[in-house]
């Protein structure tokens, strides 16, 4: 395909909320949000265990340490496990919308499974980076740290970063946030890719998996929840890429449901069954649960621990 022909077909454009064409609007995305389908769904019991010690989490808000997206602000948080020592080496967890993620009385609650599984010794000593997408500079910061801003300058931005099928992404995280990370924790993180994980839902979780794509030598696990792999920015091209290229040492679980999203750009249930067929047919390790909820965090809450054993698990 020529880069005219990519223009004309709009693969280059981010998330067009007021679109319509047939009756139908891509606004109906919202209606994924909360679903009948989601009742069943609860926090993983780690999430409501006490665990017999805390891991520190600090905020560093509207961090703008980025070369790679010059001009703009995020937030983001890092998480020590409890008792680390400067010669530990860590494994990783990177969070994309990580304020969804680490909010504590959200669907994940995901310092708290921290907590319980290293207490347990269910997981090895690691550590999380939770981070949210840029910002401009001059686009006020969201109602709460925990919500995606809703700002459409900084909708816009999220889908730049999350959704583009570039490198940009990645080396953000490889050579920007990771050593941020490891500087501000004191903390040696573990330079094997099989103990290094990216996680994200929706637009952050097909970011998640274009990541480990870019740089398997830095993270060979991913997390997708509700993945974007559909015709936003071309994303609905990954089942293909995967089954045509050959295989990257990458596992990855990917959770969507029967109410996910259906609207213009495409329809999430489908496209995360061809991902994950895809996968397969590629030979990767890939783990793929398909529930009856919707666009959103319950059904990932509900498994989350359960994936975060399986991902760092080594195959048998």
């Amino acid at each position: 395909m020529d880069v005219e022909t990519y223009r004309n077909l709009g693969l280059d454009v981010n998330f067009v909320r007021d679109k319509e064409v047939n009756g139908r609007s891509n606004a109906e995305l919202a209606n994924a949000f909360n679903t009948p389908g989601d009742v069943d769904y609860h926090p993983c019991p780690e999430a409501q265990q006490e665990p017999d010690a805390v891991g520190r989490v600090s905020r560093f808000e509207d961090w703008q340490s980025s070369t790679a997206y010059p001009g703009t602000v995020r937030d983001v948080w890092l998480y020590e496990p409890p008792s680390v020592k400067a010669q530990d080496s860590l494994a990783l967890l990177v969070f994309n919308d990580g304020g969804s993620y680490l909010k504590p009385d959200g669907p994940v609650r995901a310092a708290r499974v921290l907590d319980v599984l290293q207490a347990s010794g269910a997981l090895e000593p690691t550590a999380a980076v939770f981070v949210s997408p840029g910002r401009p500079l001059d686009v006020p910061s969201a109602d709460s740290q925990w919500e995606i801003n809703s700002h459409p300058e900084a909708r816009d931005q999220r889908s730049i970063e999350y959704d583009s099928l570039t490198d940009t992404y990645a080396r953000f995280v490889v050579e920007e946030l990771v050593p941020f990370a490891e500087q501000e924790m004191d903390a040696r993180i573990n330079d094997d890719p099989s103990r290094r994980a990216m996680a994200g839902i929706s637009s952050g979780g097909i970011c998640a998996w274009t990541t480990a794509w870019h740089r398997p030598d830095s993270f060979g696990l991913v997390l997708s929840h509700c993945g974007s792999f559909v015709n936003i920015r071309g994303g609905h091209a990954w089942p293909y890429l995967v089954r045509s290229t050959e295989a990257k040492p990458i596992k990855a679980f990917l959770q969507s449901g029967e109410l996910d999203g259906d609207i213009i750009y495409g329809n999430w249930p489908l496209a995360n069954k061809q991902m994950a067929a895809a996968l397969q047919f590629a030979g990767y390790d890939v783990r793929f649960e398909f529930g009856t909820g919707g666009h959103n965090l319950r059904h990932a809450g509900a498994l989350f621990a359960e994936s975060l054993h399986w991902l760092f698990t080594d195959s048998a």
